[in-house]
Protein backbone atom coordinates (compact mmCIF):
# COMPACT_ATOMS: atom_id res chain seq x y z
CA UNK A 1 0.00 0.00 0.00
CA UNK A 2 2.84 2.38 0.84
CA UNK A 3 4.32 1.86 -2.65
CA UNK A 4 0.98 2.78 -4.24
CA UNK A 5 0.72 5.94 -2.16
CA UNK A 6 4.30 6.88 -3.00
CA UNK A 7 3.65 6.38 -6.73
CA UNK A 8 0.56 8.61 -6.59
CA UNK A 9 2.60 11.28 -4.87
CA UNK A 10 5.25 11.13 -7.55
CA UNK A 11 2.75 11.11 -10.42
CA UNK A 12 3.17 9.31 -13.73
CA UNK A 13 6.22 7.05 -14.14
CA UNK A 14 9.39 8.31 -15.80
CA UNK A 15 8.94 8.21 -19.59
CA UNK A 16 11.14 6.09 -21.82
CA UNK A 17 13.16 7.93 -24.46
CA UNK A 18 11.14 6.42 -27.31
CA UNK A 19 7.96 7.80 -25.73
CA UNK A 20 9.18 11.40 -25.85
CA UNK A 21 8.51 13.71 -28.83
CA UNK A 22 11.41 14.12 -31.26
CA UNK A 23 13.38 17.36 -31.39
CA UNK A 24 11.80 18.47 -34.68
CA UNK A 25 8.27 17.78 -33.36
CA UNK A 26 8.51 20.04 -30.30
CA UNK A 27 7.55 23.66 -29.76
CA UNK A 28 10.50 26.00 -29.45
CA UNK A 29 10.49 27.61 -25.99
CA UNK A 30 8.41 29.09 -23.22
CA UNK A 31 9.56 31.90 -20.94
CA UNK A 32 8.48 32.04 -17.29
CA UNK A 33 9.25 34.57 -14.57
CA UNK A 34 8.01 35.59 -11.09
CA UNK A 35 6.15 32.34 -10.61
CA UNK A 36 6.09 29.15 -8.57
CA UNK A 37 6.50 25.96 -10.59
CA UNK A 38 5.43 22.59 -9.22
CA UNK A 39 4.58 19.19 -10.68
CA UNK A 40 1.26 17.36 -10.91
CA UNK A 41 1.12 14.05 -12.77
CA UNK A 42 3.10 14.63 -16.00
CA UNK A 43 2.54 18.38 -16.17
CA UNK A 44 4.16 21.48 -14.76
CA UNK A 45 1.87 23.67 -12.69
CA UNK A 46 2.78 27.34 -12.99
CA UNK A 47 1.26 29.80 -10.53
CA UNK A 48 1.74 33.57 -10.64
CA UNK A 49 -0.28 36.68 -9.82
CA UNK A 50 -2.48 36.15 -12.89
CA UNK A 51 -3.52 32.60 -12.02
CA UNK A 52 -2.57 28.95 -12.52
CA UNK A 53 -1.84 27.06 -15.74
CA UNK A 54 -0.63 23.52 -16.51
CA UNK A 55 2.08 22.96 -19.10
CA UNK A 56 2.99 19.59 -20.71
CA UNK A 57 6.74 19.67 -20.05
CA UNK A 58 7.75 17.47 -22.98
CA UNK A 59 6.03 19.75 -25.52
CA UNK A 60 8.92 22.25 -25.50
CA UNK A 61 12.57 22.16 -26.40
CA UNK A 62 13.51 24.87 -23.91
CA UNK A 63 12.01 26.29 -20.74
CA UNK A 64 13.57 29.69 -20.05
CA UNK A 65 13.37 30.66 -16.38
CA UNK A 66 13.61 34.37 -15.67
CA UNK A 67 13.90 36.28 -12.37
CA UNK A 68 11.65 35.41 -9.44
CA UNK A 69 11.21 31.69 -10.18
CA UNK A 70 10.49 29.25 -7.33
CA UNK A 71 11.00 25.73 -8.68
CA UNK A 72 10.35 22.50 -6.74
CA UNK A 73 12.58 19.44 -6.93
CA UNK A 74 9.78 17.33 -8.44
CA UNK A 75 9.22 19.89 -11.18
CA UNK A 76 12.93 19.95 -12.00
CA UNK A 77 12.96 16.14 -12.10
CA UNK A 78 10.09 16.17 -14.61
CA UNK A 79 11.84 18.74 -16.81
CA UNK A 80 15.03 16.68 -16.90
CA UNK A 81 13.23 13.38 -17.55
CA UNK A 82 11.38 14.99 -20.45
CA UNK A 83 14.63 15.77 -22.25
CA UNK A 84 14.00 19.51 -21.97
CA UNK A 85 16.79 22.07 -21.79
CA UNK A 86 16.22 24.64 -19.06
CA UNK A 87 18.11 27.91 -18.81
CA UNK A 88 18.10 30.62 -16.19
CA UNK A 89 18.14 34.23 -17.35
CA UNK A 90 18.51 37.61 -15.74
CA UNK A 91 18.77 41.20 -16.82
CA UNK A 92 22.31 40.61 -18.04
CA UNK A 93 21.16 37.98 -20.53
CA UNK A 94 21.43 34.25 -20.77
CA UNK A 95 23.11 32.23 -18.03
CA UNK A 96 23.26 28.54 -18.89
CA UNK A 97 23.57 26.12 -15.98
CA UNK A 98 22.30 22.67 -16.91
CA UNK A 99 20.23 20.61 -19.32
CA UNK A 100 18.03 17.53 -19.42
CA UNK A 101 19.22 14.22 -20.76
CA UNK A 102 19.79 13.73 -24.47
CA UNK A 103 16.96 12.31 -26.56
CA UNK A 104 19.27 9.53 -27.74
CA UNK A 105 21.23 6.99 -25.72
CA UNK A 106 23.59 6.39 -28.61
CA UNK A 107 26.93 8.25 -28.64
CA UNK A 108 27.52 7.93 -32.40
CA UNK A 109 26.87 11.65 -32.98
CA UNK A 110 29.23 12.67 -30.16
CA UNK A 111 31.96 10.32 -31.39
CA UNK A 112 31.66 11.78 -34.88
CA UNK A 113 31.82 15.31 -33.47
CA UNK A 114 35.02 14.50 -31.55
CA UNK A 115 36.50 12.91 -34.68
CA UNK A 116 35.77 16.00 -36.79
CA UNK A 117 37.02 18.49 -34.19
CA UNK A 118 40.28 16.59 -33.58
CA UNK A 119 41.15 15.94 -37.24
CA UNK A 120 42.49 19.10 -38.97
CA UNK A 121 41.31 18.06 -42.43
CA UNK A 122 37.79 17.12 -41.30
CA UNK A 123 37.66 20.20 -39.07
CA UNK A 124 38.44 22.49 -41.99
CA UNK A 125 35.85 20.76 -44.17
CA UNK A 126 33.20 21.26 -41.50
CA UNK A 127 34.11 24.94 -41.07
CA UNK A 128 33.81 25.48 -44.83
CA UNK A 129 30.37 23.85 -44.77
CA UNK A 130 29.29 26.30 -42.07
CA UNK A 131 30.44 29.30 -44.11
CA UNK A 132 28.82 27.85 -47.23
CA UNK A 133 25.47 27.88 -45.40
CA UNK A 134 25.91 31.65 -45.06
CA UNK A 135 26.81 32.07 -48.74
CA UNK A 136 24.79 29.36 -50.53
CA UNK A 137 25.10 30.94 -53.99
CA UNK A 138 28.84 31.64 -53.91
CA UNK A 139 31.89 29.49 -54.54
CA UNK A 140 34.13 29.59 -51.47
CA UNK A 141 36.67 27.02 -52.58
CA UNK A 142 40.20 28.35 -52.37
CA UNK A 143 39.48 31.02 -49.73
CA UNK A 144 41.57 30.90 -46.56
CA UNK A 145 40.02 30.88 -43.09
CA UNK A 146 41.07 34.49 -42.65
CA UNK A 147 39.31 35.44 -45.90
CA UNK A 148 36.17 33.54 -44.86
CA UNK A 149 36.09 35.32 -41.51
CA UNK A 150 36.51 38.68 -43.22
CA UNK A 151 33.74 37.86 -45.66
CA UNK A 152 31.42 36.90 -42.81
CA UNK A 153 32.28 40.08 -40.89
CA UNK A 154 31.41 42.21 -43.92
CA UNK A 155 28.14 40.35 -44.38
CA UNK A 156 26.99 40.94 -40.80
CA UNK A 157 28.07 44.61 -40.86
CA UNK A 158 26.08 45.11 -44.06
CA UNK A 159 22.98 43.50 -42.56
CA UNK A 160 23.10 45.81 -39.52
CA UNK A 161 23.46 48.84 -41.80
CA UNK A 162 20.65 47.80 -44.15
CA UNK A 163 18.22 47.08 -41.31
CA UNK A 164 19.08 50.40 -39.67
CA UNK A 165 18.28 52.28 -42.88
CA UNK A 166 15.19 50.19 -43.63
CA UNK A 167 13.55 50.84 -40.26
CA UNK A 168 15.03 54.27 -39.51
CA UNK A 169 16.68 53.10 -36.30
CA UNK A 170 20.07 54.72 -35.46
CA UNK A 171 22.86 52.15 -35.18
CA UNK A 172 26.10 52.82 -33.35
CA UNK A 173 27.25 49.22 -33.20
CA UNK A 174 26.71 46.27 -30.88
CA UNK A 175 27.11 48.01 -27.54
CA UNK A 176 25.72 46.86 -24.21
CA UNK A 177 26.78 46.45 -20.60
CA UNK A 178 26.11 42.94 -19.21
CA UNK A 179 26.04 44.39 -15.71
CA UNK A 180 23.49 47.08 -16.62
CA UNK A 181 21.14 45.65 -19.21
CA UNK A 182 18.65 48.55 -19.11
CA UNK A 183 21.35 51.07 -20.03
CA UNK A 184 21.45 49.75 -23.60
CA UNK A 185 19.40 51.32 -26.37
CA UNK A 186 16.19 49.50 -27.43
CA UNK A 187 17.66 47.74 -30.46
CA UNK A 188 20.64 46.43 -28.48
CA UNK A 189 18.33 45.18 -25.71
CA UNK A 190 16.17 43.44 -28.30
CA UNK A 191 19.24 41.85 -29.87
CA UNK A 192 20.43 40.55 -26.49
CA UNK A 193 17.04 39.02 -25.68
CA UNK A 194 16.69 37.53 -29.17
CA UNK A 195 20.17 36.03 -29.03
CA UNK A 196 19.45 34.57 -25.58
CA UNK A 197 16.34 32.82 -26.90
CA UNK A 198 18.22 31.51 -29.92
CA UNK A 199 21.11 30.26 -27.77
CA UNK A 200 18.63 28.37 -25.62
CA UNK A 201 17.07 26.67 -28.65
CA UNK A 202 20.45 25.78 -30.16
CA UNK A 203 21.68 24.39 -26.84
CA UNK A 204 18.54 22.26 -26.58
CA UNK A 205 18.97 20.82 -30.09
CA UNK A 206 22.68 20.12 -29.57
CA UNK A 207 22.11 18.38 -26.23
CA UNK A 208 19.09 16.46 -27.49
CA UNK A 209 21.18 15.04 -30.33
CA UNK A 210 23.83 13.95 -27.84
CA UNK A 211 26.50 16.43 -28.96
CA UNK A 212 28.83 18.42 -26.73
CA UNK A 213 28.12 22.19 -26.65
CA UNK A 214 31.79 22.83 -25.84
CA UNK A 215 33.35 21.22 -28.94
CA UNK A 216 32.97 24.04 -31.43
CA UNK A 217 34.24 24.42 -34.97
CA UNK A 218 34.62 28.15 -35.59
CA UNK A 219 34.37 29.18 -31.94
CA UNK A 220 36.59 27.35 -29.44
CA UNK A 221 37.58 27.56 -25.79
CA UNK A 222 34.20 28.05 -24.09
CA UNK A 223 31.58 25.62 -22.81
CA UNK A 224 29.05 26.84 -25.42
CA UNK A 225 31.39 27.16 -28.42
CA UNK A 226 29.27 24.98 -30.71
CA UNK A 227 26.14 26.87 -29.60
CA UNK A 228 27.63 30.13 -30.89
CA UNK A 229 28.65 28.40 -34.13
CA UNK A 230 25.15 27.15 -34.89
CA UNK A 231 23.30 30.25 -33.64
CA UNK A 232 25.32 32.44 -36.02
CA UNK A 233 23.72 30.58 -38.93
CA UNK A 234 20.29 32.03 -38.10
CA UNK A 235 20.85 35.38 -36.36
CA UNK A 236 20.81 37.37 -39.60
CA UNK A 237 17.54 35.74 -40.60
CA UNK A 238 15.68 35.79 -37.29
CA UNK A 239 17.13 38.03 -34.61
CA UNK A 240 18.67 41.07 -36.33
CA UNK A 241 15.79 42.11 -38.64
CA UNK A 242 13.19 41.61 -35.90
CA UNK A 243 15.16 43.63 -33.34
CA UNK A 244 15.28 46.64 -35.66
CA UNK A 245 11.63 46.29 -36.65
CA UNK A 246 10.44 46.22 -33.05
CA UNK A 247 12.75 49.08 -32.04
CA UNK A 248 11.27 51.18 -34.84
CA UNK A 249 7.77 50.69 -33.42
CA UNK A 250 8.40 51.39 -29.75
CA UNK A 251 10.84 50.81 -26.91
CA UNK A 252 7.98 49.93 -24.59
CA UNK A 253 8.24 46.38 -23.23
CA UNK A 254 10.60 45.49 -26.06
CA UNK A 255 12.08 42.47 -24.24
CA UNK A 256 8.75 40.65 -24.01
CA UNK A 257 7.76 41.60 -27.56
CA UNK A 258 11.11 40.32 -28.85
CA UNK A 259 10.73 36.95 -27.13
CA UNK A 260 7.26 36.48 -28.63
CA UNK A 261 8.43 37.56 -32.08
CA UNK A 262 11.43 35.21 -32.07
CA UNK A 263 9.23 32.30 -30.99
CA UNK A 264 6.83 32.99 -33.86
CA UNK A 265 9.63 33.30 -36.42
CA UNK A 266 11.24 30.06 -35.25
CA UNK A 267 7.94 28.33 -35.98
CA UNK A 268 7.21 30.04 -39.30
CA UNK A 269 10.69 29.42 -40.70
CA UNK A 270 10.93 25.84 -39.38
CA UNK A 271 14.26 26.72 -37.77
CA UNK A 272 14.39 23.71 -35.44
CA UNK A 273 13.91 21.25 -38.30
CA UNK A 274 16.52 23.09 -40.39
CA UNK A 275 18.91 23.19 -37.44
CA UNK A 276 18.82 19.41 -37.02
CA UNK A 277 19.44 18.97 -40.75
CA UNK A 278 22.25 21.55 -40.89
CA UNK A 279 24.06 20.08 -37.88
CA UNK A 280 23.83 16.63 -39.46
CA UNK A 281 25.29 17.91 -42.73
CA UNK A 282 28.12 19.83 -41.04
CA UNK A 283 29.24 16.79 -39.06
CA UNK A 284 28.40 14.35 -41.88
CA UNK A 285 26.23 12.05 -39.77
CA UNK A 286 23.58 11.26 -42.38
CA UNK A 287 24.59 7.60 -42.44
CA UNK A 288 25.09 7.10 -38.71
CA UNK A 289 22.64 4.89 -36.82
CA UNK A 290 22.00 7.22 -33.90
CA UNK A 291 18.97 5.29 -32.65
CA UNK A 292 20.76 2.01 -31.94
CA UNK A 293 21.53 1.25 -28.28
CA UNK A 294 24.63 -0.87 -27.78
CA UNK A 295 27.37 -0.54 -25.19
CA UNK A 296 30.75 -1.58 -26.62
CA UNK A 297 34.34 -1.97 -25.41
CA UNK A 298 37.08 -0.11 -27.24
CA UNK A 299 39.64 -2.49 -28.75
CA UNK A 300 42.29 -0.29 -30.30
CA UNK A 301 42.46 -0.55 -34.09
CA UNK A 302 40.29 -3.66 -34.12
CA UNK A 303 36.50 -3.70 -34.13
CA UNK A 304 34.99 -2.86 -30.74
CA UNK A 305 33.79 -5.70 -28.54
CA UNK A 306 30.39 -6.25 -27.00
CA UNK A 307 30.16 -5.14 -23.37
CA UNK A 308 28.65 -7.19 -20.56
CA UNK A 309 30.77 -10.26 -21.32
CA UNK A 310 33.69 -11.49 -19.22
CA UNK A 311 36.55 -11.99 -21.66
CA UNK A 312 39.25 -14.51 -20.73
CA UNK A 313 42.84 -14.54 -22.03
CA UNK A 314 42.08 -17.47 -24.32
CA UNK A 315 39.31 -15.44 -25.98
CA UNK A 316 41.81 -12.83 -27.14
CA UNK A 317 43.41 -13.62 -30.51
Amino acid sequence: MSDEIDQKRKGAPKPELQELPRVIDRLSFIYLEHARITKKDSALVVEDKEGIIRIPSHSFLVIILGPGINLTHRAMELIADSGVTFVWTGESGLKYYAHGRALSKNSAFLIQQAKVVSNPRLHLEAVRKMYQLRFPDEILEGLTLQQLRGKEGSRVKKIYYEESVKWGVPWQGRNYNPNDFKSGDPVNRALSVGNACLYGIVTAVICALGLSPGLGLIHTGLELSLVYDIADLYKAEIVIPEAFRLASESSLNIETRMRKAVRQLLHENKIIRRMVRDIGNVFDVKELDCDAESLRLWDGKRESKQAGIQYLPRDEK
